[in-house]
């Protein structure tokens, strides 16, 4: 028997995390999107410590005032300190990104396993629902979904994992519907093992590679998806620190106090950015095809 076939299974995974995460920041774009995305993150995360005062802290005398020391990117028309605002702002961007894309990947992972597993009365079912939903662009979608919910944080959430469900579900089924008509799963068959047990143990753990590969990249899609709601006044409700909120205060004051639209703007790009770029390397790394195949 060899070392690898004799080597706990939870070290097995040890190593491959391990080298997909190597395989990821070797890549040029993989190393830039994670340090973007980290930096953003660090400073959301530090955002109390980091920002001068309170994000809805407002000083008199102080409307649309210029860069200072103690306001290092201005104020805005409510004499709110700019710089305090975007760090918060990052939070809200985050957490939209992340939590909403992790619920909405986990439904449609779910969905996905069972449309691919089950009959064909209840894969016709599920996936012709998941049609109907692509059938939306995702920003009607979402203008759809909060009209219904109304505004306000947890609503947007509701919104994007609504609209990154049925990418999830359909990526999940078609890794299904792949890895079932391998001899492992027939052996799993013919054992006896029940089928929740196949789908669980086997098929759902082998099957979800390739629904990784797009988190990161769902997870920009979501911060602009929040971004642009927010923008048309259908997303967080004020006073709350928003990018998007931001970007529509400031169009009536660009000649004014430009950095009120630059900064967010910018760094809203470069999250964007970052998540994609992070989202592309880790598609390459876990490409079967590819020359450096990390999940192996």
């Amino acid at each position: 028997m060899s070392a690898a076939a004799m080597e706990p299974a939870g070290a097995r995974q040890q190593r491959r995390r391990f080298r997909l995460i190597k395989a990821v920041l070797s890549k040029p774009s993989g190393l830039f999107g994670f340090a973007v995305v980290a930096l953003i993150t660090l400073a959301a995360v530090l955002a109390p410590w980091l920002a001068p005062c309170g994000p809805d802290t407002q000083f008199a005398g102080l409307r649309l005032a210029a860069a200072t020391a103690g306001h290092p990117l201005g104020t805005d028309e409510l004499s709110r300190d700019l710089l305090s605002r975007v760090l918060f702002g990052a939070r809200i961007s985050l957490l939209v990104g992340f939590a909403s894309v992790a619920a909405g990947a986990g439904l449609g992972i779910i969905v996905g396993l069972i449309s691919g597993m089950g009959s064909r009365i209840v894969d016709t079912l599920l996936m012709r629902a998941c049609d109907i939903l692509l059938a939306y662009p995702g920003i009607l979608l979402g203008v759809i979904t909060v009209a219904i919910l109304g505004p306000g944080l947890i609503q947007i959430c509701i919104a994007v994992a609504f609209v990154n469900l049925p990418l999830f579900a359909r990526l999940m089924r078609a890794s299904v519907l792949r890895e079932r008509e391998l001899d492992y799963v027939n052996a799993a068959v013919v054992q006896g093992s029940g089928l929740w047990r196949i789908m669980l143990r086997h098929v759902m753990p082998n099957s979800i590679g390739g629904v990784i590969t797009q988190l990161a990249s769902a997870a920009g899609h979501g911060v602009l998806l929040e971004a642009s709601l927010s923008f048309i006044g259908l997303g967080i409700r004020p006073p709350a620190a928003s990018w998007g909120t931001m970007l529509s205060s400031s169009r009536d004051y660009l000649t004014v106090a430009p950095l009120y639209a630059v900064v967010p703007g910018l760094l809203l790009m470069l999250l964007v950015l970052g998540l994609n770029l992070l989202g592309d390397a880790m598609h390459k790394a876990l490409d079967p095809a590819g020359t450096t195949h990390a999940w192996s």
